[in-house]
């Protein structure tokens, strides 16, 4: 299978900020079983809580929002460095920042990485153009959460969603903030990439790299969003 996993940047860190290293190790062995099992693989690293961090202090010092967009660019292709290392030889060695970029690294064979790309766009909308661009048959969204529900997961009475129609999903997310650091689970860009070219994505609980070896075997975990 050709596919792009997006990892969400909260995966990566604690609490307290301090990198999961144990976790990008994870999924790193995550990773080479499924290249050993033949699957191509293009994986999009958001930024995290550091990035966050960077953005707040840049807007509270007068940065302009693609000031900011580009701090949170560079911590994702940072968290993306951390990934390739844990995948040795078998990643493609530079990190991808353009779309050209991308179409020349697949023909290497090797799992390729990607952080941001462009100022407003978030790293959701850069692995649903990267499933658009190498026309992926999966795109897969790990998070810090098990799935899309139909309000707020902390409010009461919340319900997850095993599947939900692309509109549905626009009007769940349509309260998301556009600035720098406030994407949701997906932003409008995202959504838009994903429903023009109906690409087959599925948001699931990335906290335990071991979920992502169940989608590739065709377990239903998390919420697969549908167009039909």
């Amino acid at each position: 299978m050709r596919a792009v996993l997006k990892i969400g940047g909260s995966l990566l860190y604690d609490e307290a900020g301090q990198i999961i290293t144990e976790r990008i190790r994870q999924y790193g062995t995550v990773i080479a079983k499924l290249v050993d099992d033949g699957h191509q693989l293009v994986i999009v690293v958001g930024g995290g809580r550091p990035a966050r961090v960077y953005i707040s202090a840049a807007r509270e010092l007068g940065a302009s929002e693609a000031h900011c967009d580009w701090l949170g660019i560079k911590m994702a292709r940072h968290n993306a460095e951390l990934l390739c290392a844990a995948l040795g030889e078998i990643a493609y060695p530079k990190i991808v920042v353009t779309l050209d970029e991308l179409e020349v690294a697949m023909v290497h064979g090797k799992v390729v990485l990607m952080g941001g790309l462009i100022p407003a766009q978030s790293t959701n909308a850069v692995a649903a153009v990267a499933a658009e661009t190498i026309n992926a048959e999966r795109m897969f969204n790990a998070t810090n959460v098990d799935g899309v529900y139909d309000k707020d997961p902390k409010l009461d009475g919340a319900k997850k969603l095993n599947k939900v129609h692309i509109s549905e999903l626009k009007e769940i997310l349509s309260g998301g903030g556009t600035r720098a650091g406030e994407y949701k689970l997906f932003d409008s860009v995202a959504i838009r990439v994903v429903e023009r070219s109906k690409i087959r994505a599925v948001i699931f609980d990335g906290r335990t790299p071991d979920n992502l070896l169940r989608l590739f075997k065709g377990e239903m975990i998390g919420s697969e969003i549908v167009h039909d």
